[in-house]
């Protein structure tokens, strides 16, 4: 098979040999189960809004969620275990085949992050058995006045005397909401002020005080809004109290928020085969739509977007499931899977749309769903400007003050990640210590456009401690967030680099890649030259940083001809 073919999940020739048997058979069952199934009946579910019953049916008899969600302290069977390897690989495939079969699995990921973090052993052997019958799980911390704002949660609970409470209060924004076997909610107590009386407690979606008031969003994804009254929550309904319930909140969202990536580049894939079969096949003006310059640029900076997201993603599960108490760079990485990834994402089927153009919004077509479903997620975590605010927080230890690490290889071993459940405090942020991003440059310095991002990556660091923000820029979020994205590239080209050299990536297609990203720094430079509060020596620097990749008409034609064999790599039956 052509690299171009394979470096893109494929449904025709798909089998994740670096996995284990029974890991090996749910994927390729999974992938299975969407084909058998078929393009018509996919879309018109997705038209028509329908639950998912079918797929959770088929998820329950194979054991799907009960193998990949059960950690192995927790487990029943030697095959459940708690892998970001293979959960990133399954989020693939959902997001290839639709978001809102990821997004039923993606929430019950969330509302299980609050259970396996807790000592109450009933609770996670009640999971436990949830998740062996097949149900699913909900997560409930956002309210509809405050959104995410735990601090301000006004689900309120009433103690009992007994050792229990009556929970009352609403939550918004819940998936999973209408059918979850147990739903992990944040509340607080009524006799206790401040963070000591932050309270995780599981509740049934099936209890009578328990009332679902409505799915928020037209679709088939039930983005809840549910109401209890006078809940009851007996002791052993209780998760974690205090400040353990605001850590667990945060490290769940660690936990679960990463998966946003590897669905997006899902998405991505099937668009791209779409995309580029339809324009391959297009008459215009006598001659194929390809065989225009613009449309080539297009989807070739689209191809290697992708392969870039791809990169920086594997690479990323690396750091998470190295992680411990002791290095912690994984919670860089998580923002940057949530904000970074996916919104290469909106621009790989933006730059895809713009060719097919009235194709895209054609309703037998993935595509369609596609460029909708693609808008949501950088939005699900926050926000892109949530998420810019703290990857900044890490930026001067990063850039200037590396740390020796030992190397991390390449995870897809069949371990259990348990210290995702046991991250710690949510706070310190400040003084997490990172390897030097420089040797992943180093390697690749021969590389033209490599070279020339490194100028730009180099002249991060000397604005940083030169002209970086003074104490009232500081609270300037719309300069921050400028600087922010120029960080965030540096971060994204080191990992990418660090996965190239352990896959052994072509130098032709890292080489063009780094052009799209030499432009990008050089836009968002100029970005924050435009600032209204930029001071002149940062607005020196901006334009002094802005560079012009390095042109080569023969790489990018020989790219461009692995992005043409995806012409007919694959459609999915009918």
């Amino acid at each position: 098979m052509a690299e171009s073919a394979s470096l893109l999940f494929n449904p025709r020739t798909y089998d994740p040999q670096h996995f284990d048997p029974e890991t090996r058979r749910l994927l390729r069952a999974t992938v299975d189960w969407f084909e058998e199934r078929g393009k018509r009946r996919l879309i018109e579910d997705y038209r028509s809004r329908a639950w998912l019953g079918d797929f959770l049916a088929f998820s329950a008899k194979q054991g799907l969620f009960a193998t990949f969600l059960t950690p192995a302290s927790a487990a029943g069977n030697e095959d459940q275990r708690w892998d970001t390897a293979r959960i990133a690989a399954l989020n693939e495939i959902f997001g290839f085949y639709g978001l809102d079969y990821w997004y039923a699995w993606q929430v019950t990921i969330l509302g299980l992050g609050p259970v396996w973090q807790s000592e109450n052993a009933e609770a996670r052997a009640r999971a436990a058995e949830l998740l062996a019958q097949g149900e699913v799980f909900a997560f409930g911390l956002s309210e509809k006045s405050h959104g995410a704002d735990i601090y301000s949660t006004d689900m309120l609970l009433e103690p009992t005397g007994d050792g229990g409470f009556l929970a009352s209060g609403s939550k918004y924004y819940i998936g999973n909401g209408n059918a979850a076997g147990l739903v992990s909610v944040f509340g607080r107590r009524t006799d206790v002020e401040g963070p000591d009386g932050y309270v995780f407690f599981a509740a049934d979606s099936r209890h009578d005080a328990y009332h679902l008031v409505k799915n928020v969003v037209d679709s088939s994804k039930f983005v809840s809004e549910f109401r209890l009254t006078d809940y009851p929550v007996a002791p052993a309904d209780i998760l974690h109290t205090g400040r353990a319930a605001f850590d667990a909140a945060l490290n769940t969202v660690n936990v679960g928020k990463f998966n946003l990536c590897t669905a997006s580049i899902g998405i991505c894939e099937h668009a791209m085969y779409e995309a580029v079969t339809h324009a391959s096949n297009r008459i215009l003006y006598g001659r194929p739509v390809t065989a225009f310059p613009h449309v080539r640029r297009e989807l070739t900076d689209a191809y290697v977007r992708l392969v870039g997201m791809k990169l920086f993603s594997d690479r990323a599960v690396d750091y998470f499931r190295s992680a411990g108490p002791d290095d912690r760079r994984y919670l860089l990485f998580n923002p940057m899977t949530k904000m970074k990834v996916t919104t290469e994402g909106e621009k790989v089927i933006d730059l895809m749309w713009d060719v097919i153009a009235a194709k895209g919004f054609e309703k037998d077509n993935y595509f369609a769903q596609a460029a909708i479903e693609i808008r949501g997620l950088p939005k699900l975590e926050g926000t892109v400007h949530v998420n810019l605010a703290l990857i900044l927080k890490f930026m001067r230890n990063h850039l200037l003050a590396p740390v020796d690490y030992p190397a991390v290889p390449s995870r897809l071993d069949a371990a259990d990640d348990d210290f995702l459940f046991r991250q710690g405090p949510a706070r310190g942020l400040g003084a997490v210590r990172f390897h030097d991003w420089r040797p992943a440059f180093d390697a690749y310095a021969e590389v033209a456009n490599v070279a020339r991002f490194r100028e730009q990556a180099d002249a991060l660091c000397t604005f940083v401690e030169t002209a970086a923000p003074d104490e009232e820029q500081s609270r300037d979020l719309d300069l921050l967030l400028a600087v922010g994205q120029l960080f965030a590239l540096v971060v994204h080209g080191q990992l990418i680099l660090e996965q190239a050299r352990l896959t052994g990536l072509d130098e032709d297609l890292l080489d063009e890649l780094f052009a799209v990203l030499v432009r990008d720094f050089s836009a968002h430079a100029v970005e924050l030259h435009g600032k209204d509060s930029a001071t002149e020596a940062q607005q020196d620097w901006a334009l002094g940083a802005v560079r012009r990749p390095v042109v080569d008409a023969e790489r990018s034609a020989r790219i461009w001809e692995r992005v043409a064999e995806l012409s007919g790599a694959y459609e999915m039956a009918e």
